[in-house]
């Protein structure tokens, strides 16, 4: 945790970095303005608010600031309450390349608005292991942003059927960037689903039928991330 909390002291610090993205410059398609907070974590008080799926075990913990995802494998962070939009969920995530075993730059994804078909009122009954195939039973909306082997960047909209993961978009940039972070917003608003990082719009999409309930989650596989200043707002329309 030591070299953690320097990292990312360190970077938190600086001045916001440009993405390298393929959406839009900062601003564009920002319809919205954030009202009252629904929900936050200044993860100083431990995992309380928090279900944590390893595959192969690792360390997650939330103290001083920082939640640190530390694992050899697939691992999943669920905030463990149901969010109903329109909101906006903002974060910090930087990505640790500080020579630890896990520091291998790897995916930075999230699923949100997430139920199990199999449970649809209780996302926790039916257990998962933290392999990405155990959550093909769930109606989600995911984001993968790419890093390392994975070279793509891309929204799936999940349906809740097993092998079945519908593609949405599917980039070649942006990818992520050791100790650099990433201050990301997702959008859901009715039919409005967007994915932002540093203040650029990396995915958007309108969903016809759209999912605007359900839970949020951190997702990664083999790697370590350090994450600050989780909170969710609701969202109101510009005038």
């Amino acid at each position: 945790m030591t070299t953690t909390r320097r990292a990312f002291g360190a970077l938190a610090a600086g001045a916001g970095l440009a993405a390298l993205v393929p959406g839009a410059p900062a601003g564009a398609a920002d319809r919205h303005r954030p009202g009252r907070i629904l929900a936050r974590d200044d993860f100083r008080h431990g995992l309380g608010r928090w279900v944590t799926e390893l595959q192969d075990g690792g360390s997650v913990t939330a103290s001083r600031g920082v939640l640190d995802i530390d694992v050899p494998g697939g691992a999943t962070v669920w905030f463990r309450h149901a969010l109903r939009g329109p909101y906006v969920i903002g974060y910090t995530a930087v990505p640790i390349g500080a020579g630890g075993v896990n520091d291998r730059v790897s995916d930075l994804n999230n699923f949100w608005n997430a139920i199990d078909a199999r449970s649809p009122d209780d996302l926790f009954a039916t257990p998962r292991d933290g392999a990405l195939a155990t959550y093909d039973h769930l109606r989600t909306y995911y984001v993968g942003y790419g890093a390392n082997g994975n070279t793509t960047t891309r929204l799936r909209r999940y349906v809740g059927e097993a092998g079945v993961r519908p593609l949405i978009h599917d980039y070649t940039e942006p990818l992520l960037t050791a100790n650099r972070p990433n201050r990301v917003r997702i959008v859901s608003d009715g039919s409005t689903v967007q994915w932002w990082n540093n203040g650029r719009l990396v995915l958007d999409h309108t969903d016809p039928e759209p999912y605007t309930s359900g839970h949020f989650a951190f997702r990664t596989t083999w790697s370590h991330f350090a994450i600050s200043d989780f909170h969710v707002r609701e969202l109101r329309k510009r005038t």
